[in-house]
């Protein structure tokens, strides 16, 4: 059995919260475009971090909870944008031909896509929170 100290056990904790996160969105991206790229799933931890870290460390209403984790998806995406395809010309997405978007890094479409992506995302941190960690 290991056993870790309080530090270790944080350190593990959201280790595991990244991992959970980078590997679904990576999933995510295979099953609704056929192909994902490594930077998604650093993307996807950070995101996972913060919608588990919403979900712990508050108590606001799901619509609340669900409407700062797709701001908080949102910046993640346009800052992983603006270096991954615009700074190193990946061109992992490009959303320029979605009304309304910014450099083609994100757009009013797919922001209303983190949205409802938030519900289940939410689900599975408080999920991982009780059966992992509680």
């Amino acid at each position: 059995m290991i056993c870790f100290n309080g530090e270790e056990m944080i350190i593990f904790k959201y280790l595991c919260v990244f991992l959970i996160g980078g590997t679904v969105y990576g999933l995510i991206e295979v099953v609704s475009r056929g192909f994902t790229h490594w930077t998604m799933f650093l993307a996807g931890g950070i995101c996972f971090l913060f919608l588990f870290g919403i979900n712990t460390r508050t108590s606001f209403s799901l619509p609340v909870q669900c409407l700062l984790g797709t701001a908080v998806i949102t910046s993640v995406e346009f800052i992983t944008g603006c270096i991954v395809n615009l700074k190193l010309n990946w061109n992992v997405w490009d959303y320029s031909r979605h009304s309304f978007n910014l450099l083609g890094q994100i757009c009013p479409l797919f922001t209303g896509c983190w949205f409802l992506l938030c519900i289940p995302g939410i689900w599975l941190a408080r999920t991982v929170n009780a059966y992992l960690f509680a």
